[in-house]
């Protein structure tokens, strides 16, 4: 599968870093570039639940193509979720669907940093943006 432009982007950058100190820095820079969602897109209908910290998320289509919006009270969640979206950003329902999370975060060389609940909080909001692209299949198949 080819990589979106800002998920190679993040390879690069996370490829050049020596140790967890950097990448924790450069994950906290990632995390500030997150568009910021507006009080009543952070509403309970946008909350992922299973996340231990509050996250949000929205969804939209573009074509056969995603795009989401995401943002989190935690800082380093924040840079993990700008991760995330680099990656799932335009993306197919059934690119999304062969997504391995756990693979991108390994190559960004952050999986073993990944804390159980982190890793579960991110495989939360994946299956979250599973269901927004069912609930608006549901919904334009209704039509």
């Amino acid at each position: 599968m080819i990589l979106p432009a800002n998920a190679q982007q993040a390879l690069e950058a996370f490829g050049q870093c020596p140790g967890w100190e950097q990448r924790a820095r450069l994950l906290m820079q990632w995390g500030d570039q997150l568009a910021p969602l507006n009080d009543a897109e952070r509403c309970a209908a946008n909350r992922v639940q299973g996340c231990e910290s509050q996250v949000w998320l929205l969804a939209e289509r573009d074509g056969a193509h995603w795009q989401f919006r995401a943002s989190s009270d935690a800082r380093l969640l924040r840079g993990l979720l700008a991760l995330l979206l680099a990656r799932t950003n335009g993306l197919t329902q059934t690119e999304l669907a062969q997504l391995d999370l756990p693979a991108w975060f390994t190559q960004l060389g952050l999986a073993r940093h990944l804390s159980p609940s982190r890793s579960n909080g991110l495989q939360a909001v994946l299956a979250r943006m599973q269901q927004l692209l069912a609930a608006a299949d549901q919904g334009s198949s209704a039509h």
